[in-house]
C-alpha cells in the first residue's frame, strides 16, 4: 500500500494528516497515579475531559446558587463543548461515512435530546462521564502496550564502532552486518551479532524472558537489547538493528494486538446489528407510548435518551480487545509470542498436545554413547578399510557432514573430539526420515535408522539384537553401511530435558486430558523417552507426512490439538494442529513465521504457561462479556420502568467499561511458571 492511498483514505474518512515527526525513544515510565496524573494532562482528548469535568462541577455548584441560573447554564454548555468535541465530531464522521451507528452517535443522540428538553445538567453530566470514561480506558489501555514500548526502549540509540582500531560512536541504525562493535560492561547491545572477543554474562531476558544471565565467549550469538554483564566483548554485527530478534519481537506482538479473536470479531458484528437496534428501539420508546397511551411526550422522551445511553455497547465493545492485548503484552514479557488473538483463543481450548522428541522433549544435543562394529558376514572386502570403531565413525560423520540434524551433529561432534579426519564423500543424497547415502571410492554407503538396512529381507538376527538392546536403555541407532548391509552401529543418547516431567505434569494438572508423543525415531527409544517424562501416547517411526497424519487423526479424535516441534522439521505439522507451538527458537526466523505460537527459550514449561495464560484470558473475557450483557439488561429494565436517569445511565455505562478494562488488565500481572 502506497502512502498517499493512506492518506486519501484518512482523508475520506474526514480527517487530516499531519507531517511525520521524528521518532522519540521512550524512556522510563511512571508508574500509579503519577503515571495517570501525566497522562491525564498530556493527552488531548484527556485534558479536555478534564476541562469538560471542571465547568460540570462549576455549573452544578452556580445552580446552588440564587440567581445564577444563567451562569449554571453557561458552565453546562462548556462541558458539553469540552467533552463532546471528540464524540460528537467521531459521530458525525461515522454517520456521513456510512460507518453506520457507534457508541460516539449513541452518546451525541442523547446530549442532544437532553439540551433538546431543557436538560442541562444531565446533558453535562452523560458527556463529561462518557469523555473522562473514554480517557481512563485509553489510559488503561496504554499500560497493556507500554510493555511494547518498553521493549522498543530496550535497544540503545548509540553504538562503539570499531574502525581500524579506533572507536567510533554512530547510531545504532547505521550498524550493517560484518561491522565490529565494542560492548562495555553494563551497556546494552545495539544489534545482533556474534561474539569475536571477550568473555562475560550476558542478560537475554528481553528475547528469551529467562532472568538468569547467560555466559558467552567467542562464537556465541547475542542479541540487541541485552544487558552485558562484567566483560568487554568485540562482537561482529550479523543483522541491521531493524532485523534484529527484537525488532521482530516487537513487530510479531504489534501485528498479533491488530489481530482479532474470534470472540472479538463476533461481538463487533453484534455490535453492528445491536447499535441500529437500540437506536430505531429508542425512538419507537419515545414516540409510541404518548401516542397510543396519552403520557408525557417529555417524560417518554426521556426514558428514551436513558434506554439510548445505557444500552451503548461501550462495555461490551471493549471487554474482548483489553484483554487480549494485556495477554499478548504479559506473554512477550515472558518470552512467549503468540502471534494474534486467534491464537491465544484457541490454545486455551485444547484437549490435547503432541510432541515431537528430539529438541524438545529432549536437550537436542545428543552424544555418541557407543560405536559397535558389525561383522559383514560375506567373505567380500566390502568395508575399505572401515571396520574399526574410529573407521565406522569416521564413515558415519562423513555421511552426515551436510545434514543438520541434531544426530547428525552429535556424529560430527564426536569425531571432531577424537581429532578424525573424515574422508571425502561426494553425491550426498538426504533420505528425509530414513537417513541419507553418499558415494565413497566408487562405493554407495548409507546411514540411518534399521528401516533403511530392512530393504532385502529385515536385518540379520544378531544385528536385530544388538540394535534393540541399546534401544531398550532409551538410546538411538544409527546403522551405517552400504547396498550389501550395515558394517556398524552408533549408539547416541538424547537426555530428557530437566523440566519436560514437570510441563507434562502442569499440563495434567490444567485439565489437558492427552499427551502424545510423535517422532521419526524407533518405537522403543520414544517409548523410553514417553515414560521417563510422563507422556501417554507413543507414535514412532514417522515421516514429516507421517507427523501430519497423525496430527489429523489427532484433530478427528480430540478435537482442538497443539502441537510442539522445533518449527523447522517439523513444520508441516504445525502448520496442521490447531495450534502450532515452536520452542526454543531465538533467531530462528523459519520458526517465528511458521509458527502460531513462538517460545524463545528451551523450557518446556512455558508450554504449560501458554495454555495456563490462554485459559485465563478466556475466562476474564467470559466474565467481562457476562457483566456488561447483565448490567445492561437490569438497567434497560429500570430505563422501561422510569427508575433510571441519565446521569445514573452513563455512570452504569462507562463505570461498567472501566471495570471490564481493569478485570482484563489483571492478565498483565500473571504469575507464570517459568519466571
Amino acid at each position: 500500500v502506497e502512502p498517499d492511498q493512506i492518506v486519501t483514505a484518512i482523508r475520506k474518512l474526514g480527517y487530516d494528516v499531519a507531517e511525520g515527526r521524528p521518532e522519540v525513544r521512550p524512556q522510563a515510565e511512571p508508574r500509579g497515579w503519577r503515571a495517570l496524573a501525566g497522562f491525564l494532562l498530556s493527552d488531548p482528548r484527556a485534558r479536555l475531559a478534564l476541562a469538560a469535568g471542571l465547568a460540570w462541577l462549576a455549573g452544578a455548584g452556580a445552580g446552588l446558587l440564587p440567581g445564577a441560573a444563567l451562569i449554571a447554564r453557561a458552565c453546562y454548555l462548556l462541558a458539553v463543548l469540552s467533552g463532546g468535541a471528540y464524540p460528537i465530531r467521531a459521530g458525525w464522521m461515522a454517520l456521513r461515512t456510512g460507518r453506520g451507528l457507534d457508541m460516539n452517535v449513541l452518546m451525541s443522540l442523547a446530549v442532544a435530546g437532553a439540551l433538546a428538553i431543557g436538560q442541562w445538567s444531565e446533558a453535562a453530566a452523560v458527556i463529561t462521564l462518557f469523555a473522562l470514561g473514554e480517557a481512563l480506558e485509553a489510559f488503561t489501555m496504554d499500560r497493556a502496550r507500554a510493555g511494547i514500548r518498553a521493549l522498543v526502549a530496550l535497544s540503545p540509540a548509540e553504538a562503539r564502532r570499531l574502525e581500524e582500531g579506533y572507536e567510533r560512536r554512530v547510531p545504532a541504525d547505521q550498524l550493517q552486518p560484518g561491522e565490529r562493535i565494542r560492548v562495555g560492561p553494563g551497556e546494552r547491545l545495539p544489534a545482533d551479532g556474534i561474539v569475536l572477543a571477550g568473555h562475560s554474562a550476558v542478560d537475554h531476558s528481553p528475547i528469551t524472558g529467562g532472568s538468569a544471565p547467560v555466559e558467552v565467549g567467542p562464537g556465541a550469538t547475542v542479541y540487541a537489547g541485552s544487558i552485558n554483564g562484567r566483560g568487554s566483548l568485540e562482537v561482529r554485527i550479523s543483522k541491521r538493528a531493524d532485523e534484529s530478534m527484537l525488532a521482530r519481537i516487537v513487530a510479531l506482538v504489534e501485528e498479533a494486538q491488530a489481530n482479532r479473536a474470534p470472540t472479538q470479531r463476533f461481538v463487533d458484528r453484534f455490535a453492528r446489528v445491536y447499535t441500529p437496534a437500540v437506536v430505531i428501539g429508542a425512538a419507537t420508546f419515545a414516540l409510541l407510548p404518548p401516542l397510543l397511551l396519552g403520557s408525557s411526550p417529555a417524560a417518554w422522551f426521556y426514558r428514551a435518551l436513558v434506554l439510548l445511553v445505557i444500552a451503548c455497547p461501550c462495555a461490551l465493545v471493549i471487554s474482548t480487545p483489553v484483554s487480549i492485548v494485556a495477554a499478548i503484552a504479559r506473554a512477550a514479557r515472558l518470552g512467549i509470542l503468540i502471534k494474534g488473538g486467534a491464537h491465544l483463543e484457541a490454545a486455551g481450548g485444547l484437549h490435547a498436545i503432541a510432541f515431537d522428541k528430539t529438541g524438545t522433549l529432549t536437550r537436542g544435543q545428543p552424544q555418541v554413547v557407543h560405536v559397535v562394529v558389525l561383522d559383514p558376514k560375506t567373505e567380500e572386502p566390502r568395508h575399505d578399510g572401515q571396520l574399526t570403531a574410529e573407521g565406522i565413525l569416521a564413515l558415519a560423520a562423513a555421511l552426515e557432514q551436510p545434514s543438520e540434524h541434531p544426530l547428525a551433529q552429535a556424529l560430527l561432534h564426536e569425531a571432531r573430539h577424537r581429532r578424525l579426519v573424515l574422508p571425502p564423500v561426494n553425491d550426498f543424497v538426504a533420505l528425509p526420515g530414513r537417513g541419507a547415502q553418499a558415494r565413497l571410492n566408487g562405493r554407495t554407503y548409507r546411514i540411518g535408522h534399521r528401516d533403511l538396512f530392512a530393504d532385502g529381507g529385515g536385518l540379520a538376527p544378531e544385528v536385530a539384537a544388538e540394535a534393540a538392546e541399546h534401544e531398550r536403555h532409551g538410546e538411538s541407532v544409527l546403522l551405517v553401511g552400504d547396498e550389501a548391509g550395515p558394517l556398524g552401529l552408533i549408539a547416541i543418547a538424547d537426555a530428557p530435558r530437566p523440566g519436560s516431567a514437570e510441563a507434562i505434569r502442569a499440563l495434567r494438572r490444567a485439565g489437558l486430558a492427552h499427551t502424545i508423543l510423535l517422532t521419526g525415531d524407533n518405537a522403543i527409544t520414544a517409548a523410553a523417552v514417553a515414560q521417563a517424562v510422563g507422556i501417554d501416547e507413543v507414535r514412532a517411526n514417522l515421516l514429516p507426512e507421517d507427523k501430519v497424519r497423525a496430527i489429523e487423526a489427532l484433530v478427528a479424535q480430540h478435537g482442538a490439538v497443539g502441537m510442539v516441534g522445533d518449527g523447522i522439521n517439523d513444520a508441516p505439522a504445525l502448520a496442521r494442529a490447531t495450534v502450532g507451538i515452536a520452542m526454543g527458537v531465538a533467531g530462528t526466523a523459519v520458526a517465528l513465521e511458521t509458527a502460531d505460537i513462538a517460545l524463545m527459550r528451551d523450557d518446556l514449561r512455558q508450554v504449560a504457561d501458554t495454555v495456563g495464560l490462554s485459559r485465563a484470558a478466556r475466562r476474564i473475557i467470559r466474565q467481562n462479556l457476562v457483566f456488561s450483557l447483565v448490567l445492561k439488561a437490569t438497567f434497560v429494565l429500570l430505563a422501561l420502568l422510569g427508575l433510571a436517569t441519565l446521569w445514573m445511565a452513563v455512570f452504569a455505562d462507562m463505570g461498567a467499561s472501566l471495570l471490564v478494562t481493569l478485570n482484563g488488565m489483571r492478565l498483565l500481572r500473571y504469575r507464570a511458571t517459568v519466571q
